[in-house]
């Protein structure tokens, strides 16, 4: 509205506080970024904090420096005569324009309050990944068992075939993996081979009836920690592993095969073979992701 008194008097915001503004959005816009960066490859807690805060913390002094030393200050008070709505929004309107006219810096602080805003959004929206492989669904079938990866004890000494008695439960590593891996540890049992029935396809699996199957439920990850096997085969149910924190109860027999409980797939199993020293070795890698089932919770 050119040749229209001014509702405000002449301002120019001070650059020493434009600039203030800015350095300190570029900062939040960093230390957001590196709560992304330090989430992503699982840095510790205090150092998530530490950014996330330090981000906050920056944009509330941008905001409050905004507030008390960039936007015009101007008080004004008048007896209201009448509603004139219109009139109310006009004023308010060119009160808005002339603030923005007061900021010399609008495009350079405007686009650093964007990326900060941005940046801010992606440091709240990143943790939803804890509900799932959304950084890399790839990641749940990644495993370190290869061909001729070796089986130890808790100990680290090779698991051999000769020590393994029928009707045993032995827990076991993969030799040279980092044992905070899921799929690192297994559970290995020995079962007579005439209650073997194992499908197809896995019938070299199992060399001299001994099984090895993941230690992780996937149901909610608990540790399958438990495992019944009968000794009067005609009074009793079939052999099987069982999770003690929701009862997911598997059967070594037919391959891990769920046969009670919430969890809802079978426990994935490892094909095995014995090499020239008696030493339980793996042929190959899981038949399934190991861990809970985050969804498709019935495919194997």
């Amino acid at each position: 509205m050119r040749g229209a008194p001014r509702l405000l008097p002449e301002w120019k915001a001070p650059r020493t506080a434009e600039l203030a503004v800015f350095w300190m959005l570029v900062l939040a816009t960093l230390a957001a970024a590196g709560f992304i960066v330090v989430y992503v490859f699982g840095a510790d807690t205090q150092w998530l904090g530490l950014s996330l805060g330090l981000a906050f913390a920056f944009l509330a002094a941008a905001s409050i420096v905004t507030a008390k030393s960039v936007v015009p200050q101007e008080k004004k008070e008048e007896e209201r005569e009448s509603l004139d709505h219109e009139r109310e929004d006009l004023d308010i309107a060119v009160y808005v324009q002339e603030t923005g006219q007061a900021i010399t810096r609008r495009r350079l602080l405007t686009r650093a309050a964007g990326a900060a805003g941005l940046t801010l959004v992606g440091a709240m929206v990143v943790p939803l990944a804890s509900c799932g492989p959304f950084l890399d669904v790839e990641q749940l079938r990644r495993m370190g068992w290869r061909n001729g990866r070796r089986l130890v004890d808790d100990a680290g000494r090779p698991l051999r075939a000769d020590e393994l008695a029928a009707g045993s439960m032995t827990p076991a590593f993969a030799e040279g993996l980092d044992r905070e891996r899921l799929d690192s540890s297994l559970l290995v049992v020995r079962l007579h081979r005439d209650d073997l029935e194992l499908p197809p396809e896995r019938a070299d699996w199992a060399p001299g009836g001994i099984l090895a199957f993941s230690k992780i439920c996937p149901h909610a990850g608990c540790a399958v920690s438990m495992f019944r096997y009968p000794l009067f085969s005609a009074r009793v149910p079939r052999p099987a592993l069982v999770c003690p924190c929701h009862y997911s109860t598997f059967d070594p027999a037919r391959g891990g095969e769920l046969i009670f409980g919430p969890a809802g797939r079978a426990l994935p199993q490892l094909p095995l073979r014995v090499d020239g020293n008696g030493e339980l070795r793996a042929s190959g890698s899981m038949s399934g992701p190991v861990g809970p089932s985050w969804w498709g919770v019935q495919e194997g």
